[in-house]
C-alpha cells in the first residue's frame, strides 16, 4: 500500500474510549494485557508471575474481559489434570492520546508505572533503545509526527502474529509538553 492510500494511524488505532480508559488506567492491568499477549494464562498463572493473589488478579482480568482487552482462551488441562481457564490478549490495539483527561489526573501514568515494573523484572541488560528528545513543534507538527510513529508501529502490530516465534520486546511511545511550556500557555491564557 502506497503512503497516500495507507490508512490514517489514528483510524486504525482510535481513542480509548471511558471504560476503556478505566480498564487502562493501573499497572498491573497494563501488565496482565502484556504477559496474556504473549501466552494464554490462567488467573493462578498471573497471580503467580506477578506476585499479587488471584482474587486482586482476578478483579484486574475481569476489567480487562469487560472492556474487550482480554478474551477467555479455550478450556485445557492442566499439568494436574485439572481443567484451566486461561485468558489472552484480545489483540485490539489502542491508544489513550484522545481522552486521557477522561481518567483523572494520575490515571494516564500507569503505562509509565507498568513499562518501569516490566523494565525492572527484565533487568539491566533487557533495554534495547531509549531516546529523550527536546523538539519545538507546532500543534500541527506535533499531530504529524504522532500519527507517522503511529504508522511505522501499526505496520509492526498488525503482522506480530506472523513473528511470534521471535523474541518480544515492550515499548512505550510518549510525547509531552515540557513543564515550562505549560507554564508558559498557562500563563498566555491567563493575560487574554
Amino acid at each position: 500500500m502506497t503512503d497516500s492510500k495507507r490508512p490514517d494511524a489514528k483510524q486504525q488505532n482510535p481513542a480509548a474510549n471511558a471504560q476503556e480508559i478505566k480498564a487502562l488506567a493501573h499497572p498491573l492491568r497494563l501488565r496482565i494485557l502484556r504477559l496474556c499477549g504473549l501466552h494464554e494464562l490462567t488467573n493462578k498463572q498471573l497471580a503467580d508471575r506477578l506476585g499479587h493473589d488471584p482474587g486482586t488478579v482476578l478483579y484486574h482480568v475481569r476489567q480487562l474481559l469487560a472492556s474487550g482487552f482480554l478474551e477467555p482462551a479455550g478450556v485445557r488441562t492442566g499439568v494436574s489434570g485439572a481443567l484451566e481457564k486461561p485468558y489472552r490478549s484480545s489483540g485490539r490495539s489502542w491508544s489513550l492520546d484522545r481522552a486521557l483527561h477522561d481518567a483523572g489526573p494520575d490515571d494516564p501514568l500507569a503505562p509509565l508505572d507498568a513499562v518501569r515494573e516490566e523494565l525492572t523484572e527484565a533487568g539491566p541488560d533487557a533495554l534495547a533503545n531509549l531516546s529523550r528528545f527536546v523538539l519545538h513543534l507546532s500543534p500541527q507538527d506535533a499531530e504529524d509526527l504522532i500519527t507517522r510513529v503511529y504508522t511505522v508501529l501499526s505496520e509492526y502490530t498488525d503482522t506480530d502474529q506472523q513473528r511470534s516465534d521471535q523474541p518480544s520486546y515492550g515499548g512505550i511511545f510518549i510525547l509531552h509538553r515540557t513543564a515550562d511550556q505549560a507554564d508558559e500557555q498557562s500563563e498566555a491564557g491567563n493575560e487574554a
